[in-house]
């Protein structure tokens, strides 16, 4: 038997999913001229046209459709089954992907409790970008806010990104009190890789903007978040993600007034994930609800007595 060109169906699936040459070249990591090429390799092949274009856009023609249902579904089982073995020959192990505010505030400093729990499972974590998809990615895990409309790929909510103006004890002493949000707006911002932030947020609250805001930007959240406790101005930050910055007293809420109510990070894997990324994300979504309540189960506190690592019984320091 002839068998079709493997790398040619493997375009045409990606093409049809996404109705696009462009996305499907993004996708494989080629350009849009190869995606093309593959797909007419197909097409001749086949003896009959798959694709009908559109513009920038392709439509599947009815031979498309019927090549589609069946091959879309062969070449999911093709990688499940080559993640299994491949999981099988090496031992259990996990690439977890992680946006860089969660991953320094939320796994890394908890990691060593899975690994407790979970002594054999080899842990890989890579930081992650918003716009990162898993479907498209060697992840097993990808913890974000963004968002994956695959049908291969399962989304469990975390919690919420609602935003708030915070600031150190020592700003507040030196610039504060905030009473209305005319006060904050004029105070020094501080801004995560653009303004639209604090743009959004004077929104909320009402305000005008009769000119440009000024503030130090950050193209790193982790570097805005150093300048915020170091005292150097009010951030706009994901009050969850610092929950516990916020009970210790390091960082102070200025304003109820939020943006981002409405959105929330996520954590995704692939439909058939094996038994290593099931513990994975219990185990995380569990730690994420105990971080903040600020409670710990039994388990917890057999492995640590404090939320934030200070020595027993040292005191800590006033602000």
């Amino acid at each position: 038997m002839i068998t079709p060109p493997f790398g040619a169906i493997r375009a045409f699936e990606s093409a049809a999913r996404h109705q696009s040459m462009s996305r499907a070249g993004d996708e494989l990591f080629v350009t849009h001229a190869a995606v093309s090429h593959q797909v007419r390799k197909l097409e001749d092949w086949m003896g009959v046209p798959l694709f009908r274009r559109q513009g920038r856009g392709v439509q599947l023609t009815a031979a498309g459709e019927q090549l589609f249902v069946r091959v879309a579904p062969l070449l999911l089982g093709i990688a499940d089954a080559c993640s299994t073995v491949k999981a099988a020959c090496k031992g259990a192990s996990l690439t977890v992907g992680c946006i860089p505010s969660v991953a320094a505030r939320w796994l890394v400093p908890n990691l060593d409790r899975f690994s407790s729990e979970f002594p054999d499972v080899e842990i890989r974590v890579a930081y992650a970008h918003a716009d990162e998809k898993l479907a498209s990615s060697n992840l097993d895990v990808l913890i974000t806010y963004g968002e994956d409309s695959s049908k291969d790929v399962i989304t469990e909510p975390l919690f919420s990104r609602i935003n708030k103006p915070v600031c150190s004890p020592h700003f507040m002493a030196q610039r504060g009190p905030f009473k209305s949000p005319e006060q904050i707006i004029a105070s020094d911002l501080l801004h995560d890789a653009s303004r639209d932030g604090w743009r959004e947020w004077a929104a909320a609250a009402g305000l005008t903007l009769s000119k440009d805001l000024a503030g130090t930007t950050y193209q790193d959240f982790n570097l805005l978040a150093t300048a915020v406790i170091a005292g150097h101005g009010l951030g706009l930050c994901p009050v969850n993600v610092f929950s516990a910055e916020i009970r210790l007293g390091d960082l102070i809420v200025v304003s109820d007034i939020a943006t981002n109510g409405d959105k929330g990070y996520v954590v995704m894997t692939r439909r058939n994930r094996p038994k290593t990324v099931v513990d994975f994300v219990r185990w995380f979504v569990a730690e994420t609800q105990a971080i903040q309540t600020g409670t710990t189960d039994a388990k917890r506190q057999s492995s640590t007595k404090q939320v934030d690592r200070r020595k027993p019984g040292a005191k800590r320091k006033a602000a």
